[in-house]
């Protein structure tokens, strides 16, 4: 575990003492580092440092994602949210791994490393014919 519950009550600012949703925010703290995991395409395990540390952009990716998750219980919002620049998104780009994906399925990223070039499928004819052939 890469976030404790102590660190987490600290960013949510919850009192030591509140109990009440302590099994919540383990359940949170998991489901954070399993998408950050999946968001970075790499194991956290293989990012560790000699202490068994994880670099702190990435722990404060996963406590981005707790502290959304605890303050929005549903998916609906009923009030106006405003996204914050230069949160979860910048620092996960930060430890993306590109490599060993499929740059022409997944057009988004092509476009992405093309520094934001866009691709028109229809004019990507080739490149689709040769998606379909890959399976």
């Amino acid at each position: 575990m890469y976030i404790y519950l102590d660190d987490c009550k600290k960013h949510l600012n919850i009192d030591q003492d509140f109990q009440d949703d302590d099994m919540y925010l383990a359940s949170l703290i998991q489901v954070a580092s399993a998408i950050v995991e999946k968001d970075i395409d790499t194991k956290l395990s293989d990012l560790e440092d000699e202490d068994g540390d994880i670099p702190s952009p990435l722990k404060q990716a996963m406590l981005l994602l707790i502290g959304n998750f605890y303050a929005n219980r549903e998916s609906v919002a009923y009030a106006n949210m405003v996204k914050v620049p230069n949160s979860y998104e910048y620092i996960i780009d930060l430890y993306k791994n590109y490599r060993g994906r499929n740059l022409k399925k997944d057009k988004w990223l092509w476009c992405k490393l093309q520094h934001n070039k866009k691709v028109n499928p229809e004019n990507d004819a080739e490149n689709n014919d040769e998606n379909d052939d890959e399976g």
